[in-house]
């Protein structure tokens, strides 16, 4: 990717709300939204869905919890996506995740997230040429999870976010005397999962429900805290039923829900002191201001369309995972957010399959509206150490 690039894409990516807005809508803009991305195949052949499905070795991004429930005692999975192919062919997300049980209760897990804008050209606002730049960011957790009692699990993770916009350059933004340099802050994430067995007629089904609250921190900032922005804090509760039919074939059934635990720049919040309206001016500082604490709970009555925007501001997914003999998977999925919040709509859909030691899956977007996000693929392969130690023994 080639284009004028006059430090502008820091502010499109993290502050865009800072641009013109059509008055009818009212999306809530974070920094470093490539968390937001569903980085696996596995989920993104559902839908985009993955608090309560079964546990797999991406579990880290959708709800760390569901580690302690895996029969293996480590695994490890590489995961990439083209990004917004139909518009740039550089743009790419790239995932590691990994983990390790260290007996039937407790485990470590750990991922690291590298997001690349490709390249660009950088440039002063008169169009004067200054360099090519490679901006990227990246993110790097540790989570533990444990058994509370047989039947849930709960962890705790942190992790480490660093964004670098203009590739070190620390050119000014657009002409301002303040130098744009990279970003960082630090998060945690709280996840619970619940896994219930239920004896039925063919086999046994499971019942599951997982929440993990996401990225709860700090505000990042690209101009020595003059300008700070929200992280993607994000709420996900999904349930999940995995119905088997035989010996062989099962069906599993999967929602979750989301909720940006973010405030929103037209907020009823924006006021003074004395409770009139704050002018357009006013607003991008009051917004950067706000802690990333309090920012939190408003984000849950801040719209100024009352209960109504509340609710626009809930995304939600559904898939299906058919499974034969738990070696080969058939996917599909849909994915909804209202057009005032950013209208991505999308259908997916899946397939792999599994070996003792090796797995492997594609997924595949499908726009249901006119959505850059079309035609997305994604790759996951995976591979179970536990079975690739028993296979050198032997």
């Amino acid at each position: 990717m080639k284009k004028v690039f006059c430090g502008v894409l820091a502010i499109a990516i993290s502050v865009l709300p800072l641009m013109a807005e059509d008055e009818s809508m009212n999306p809530i803009i974070t920094a470093m939204p490539s968390l937001s991305i569903a980085p696996d195949a596995h989920a993104g052949g559902m839908g985009d869905v993955g608090a309560a499905t079964t546990p797999d070795l991406n579990s880290q991004h959708w709800n760390p919890a569901k580690y302690a429930f895996m029969e293996s005692r480590g695994g490890i999975t590489a995961n990439y996506t083209p990004w917004l192919t139909k518009l740039v062919n550089d743009i790419n997300l790239a995932y590691l995740a990994g983990y390790y049980k260290f007996d039937d209760l407790q485990g470590i897990s750990a991922s690291f997230t590298y997001f690349s804008l490709g390249t660009v050209a950088l440039t002063n606002v008169d169009g004067t040429f200054l360099q090519d730049a490679k901006p990227n960011e990246w993110a790097l957790d540790v989570a533990y999870s444990r058994k509370l009692i047989e039947t849930l699990s709960m962890s705790v993770a942190l992790r480490f976010m660093y964004s670098d916009l203009n590739n070190g350059a620390n050119s000014s933004i657009m002409g301002t005397a303040d130098p744009m340099k990279p970003g960082w802050t630090m998060a945690a994430d709280i996840a619970l999962y619940y896994r219930q067995p239920i004896d039925i007629k063919f086999g046994q089904s499971y019942f599951a429900l997982g929440v993990n609250i996401s990225n709860l921190g700090g505000k990042i900032s690209y101009n020595d805290k003059k300008t700070q922005s929200f992280i993607p804090a994000n709420l996900r509760i999904g349930v999940s039923y995995e119905l088997p039919f035989d010996n062989y074939n099962r069906l599993s059934f999967n929602a979750d829900i989301n909720k940006m635990l973010v405030p929103t720049r037209k907020s009823k919040f924006s006021v003074d002191e004395n409770g009139d309206p704050l002018p357009a001016s006013q607003i991008p500082q009051w917004y950067s201001d706000l802690s990333s604490f309090r920012g939190l709970w408003l984000s849950f009555a801040d719209a100024p369309g009352g209960f109504k925007e509340e609710m626009q501001e809930i995304q939600f997914g559904i898939g299906l995972e058919y499974s034969y003999d738990r070696k080969f998977f058939g996917r599909v999925g849909y994915s909804y957010e209202n057009k005032m919040k950013g209208n991505r709509k999308y259908f997916t859909f899946g397939a792999g399959f599994k070996l003792s030691i090796f797995a492997l899956d594609v997924a595949y977007t499908l726009a249901a509206s006119t959505n850059p996000l079309d035609q997305t693929l994604r790759f996951t392969l995976g591979f179970d150490l536990a079975g690739i130690k028993d296979l050198v023994k032997r």
